[in-house]
């Protein structure tokens, strides 16, 4: 008797794990969700302004359904378009990012690399992200100059360790980002300097939330931190949050808006639109953008 019942408990364990896998890997996966926050970062008499932020697309060439939602977000129509990197995992999938952001290259942007925009993915053990010291391994080389070339002319600004001032819904607004610091591409003593007291807002972009990194972009003066990178944890555990960030960057914080700490300047963390391909599922942490609409203080 106590043998039947220990089958029946191993066989509901495994079908629940089958249904949850299932569910993980295509139904929450592809449940693409709009976030919405209210970022107080504007002078008292200012009129808000909206900033569209996508990360992690991680495009492959079939995912349609991902391209027509991406491209769906011009509706949203922002003041400004921030990408935190992350584009690609796959070698042909320049044209897959390009129908899903086509619509949005009509308002004025700016993007940052990851790493996955520069090598392809390959094979890990899920189980490797606990543990920070792991050997990196990427694949393939990817058209990270194609992507970069029809970005920059259709006039988005490239802030991959570069600093800049664009205008967005009337205002100006002061720009700087470095290139990935999770492969150690980033050089934020190249560009690091105050906020200049001349612009109306002032936004630093990263791929990866370094948290020495958000100090230094805080310390400069900086209203708006936006990252990605982090996957929201990707599989997140009810009442527990993330169980991994892939950075150093506290679970607590591993998406959302957040203060950061000890400073005036407001994080972002995108939770990103997509997954590495060998690991196609999101549990409690659907795929999203985020509109933000900053606000008076």
């Amino acid at each position: 008797m106590r043998k039947r019942t220990v089958l029946r408990l191993a066989a509901g364990t495994a079908a629940i794990g089958g249904a949850t896998l299932a569910y993980a890997s295509l139904i929450e996966r592809n449940m693409f969700t709009l976030r919405r926050y209210d970022v107080p970062v504007l002078a008292a008499d200012a009129e808000p302004l909206r900033v569209l932020h996508l990360s992690d697309l991680h495009m492959t060439p079939g995912q349609r359904r991902k391209q027509e939602w991406v491209a769906s977000l011009a509706a949203t129509d922002p003041d400004l378009v921030v990408v935190t990197g992350d584009n690609l995992a796959d070698p042909e999938a320049v044209p897959g990012v390009l129908r899903a952001l086509q619509p949005l290259l009509n308002y004025p942007g700016a993007f940052v690399f990851g790493s996955n925009d520069y090598r392809g993915p390959v094979w890990k053990n899920p189980f490797s992200y606990f543990f920070p010291d792991r050997e990196y391994v990427q694949g393939v080389e990817l058209p990270t100059e194609d992507l970069r070339e029809v970005l920059v002319g259709a006039g988005w600004a490239d802030l991959n360790n570069a600093r800049t001032s664009i205008k967005a819904g009337g205002r100006t607004v002061e720009l700087i980002g470095v290139d990935d610091p999770h492969i150690g591409r980033d050089d934020y003593p190249s560009v690091t300097g105050l906020v200049s007291p001349d612009v109306d807002l002032s936004i630093a972009l990263t791929h990866s939330p370094d948290p020495q990194l958000l100090d230094e972009m805080a310390a400069d003066g900086f209203d708006l931190l936006l990252a990605g990178h982090t996957h929201g944890g990707q599989v997140r555990v009810p009442f527990v949050g993330a169980l991994v960030t892939n950075c150093d960057l506290p679970r607590s914080m591993a998406r959302g808006l957040h203060r950061w700490p000890s400073s005036d300047a407001w994080l972002h963390v995108s939770a990103g639109l997509g997954t590495h391909p060998t690991a196609p599922v999101r549990f409690a942490c659907p795929p999203e953008a985020s509109l933000l609409t900053l606000i008076p203080r």
